[in-house]
């Protein structure tokens, strides 16, 4: 069983940041490529960022300048860092990643639960 849990979200003023944490548990083998995702109400989810086992990273072009992806190997701890945050960067946030566990030798993606990220003054 592996389990995905964010913290750092919040309510926020425009301009402001936040950082997103998300700590992996449970039986895993291994880590590959971590990410962050989001999504408001009545829309898709959106991607936001990623960060490849081999430490390359990506951002959505809405993000990028902006959002940082960062992670921790010891702590099995991926960190989205978001500076100047906007109105429109509202949403739940989701983490992901790609794992495999010790049980099934299967890589599989995982989610964590989501949390609210208001941007507002």
């Amino acid at each position: 069983q592996v389990q995905l849990v964010e913290s750092g979200g919040g309510l926020v003023q425009p301009g402001g940041s936040l950082r997103l944490s998300c700590v992996f548990s449970g039986s895993i083998l291994s880590i590959g490529t971590m990410g962050w995702y989001r999504q408001v109400p009545g829309k898709e989810r959106d991607w936001v960022a990623t960060l490849a086992s081999g430490g390359s990273v990506n951002y959505a072009d809405s993000v990028k300048g902006r959002f940082t992806i960062s992670r921790d190997n010891a702590k099995n701890t991926v960190h989205l860092q978001m500076n100047s945050l906007k109105s429109e960067d509202t949403a739940v946030y989701y983490c992901n990643a790609y794992i495999v566990t010790l049980m099934s030798g299967v890589w599989q993606y995982y989610w964590g639960q989501g949390l609210q990220v208001t941007v507002s003054s």
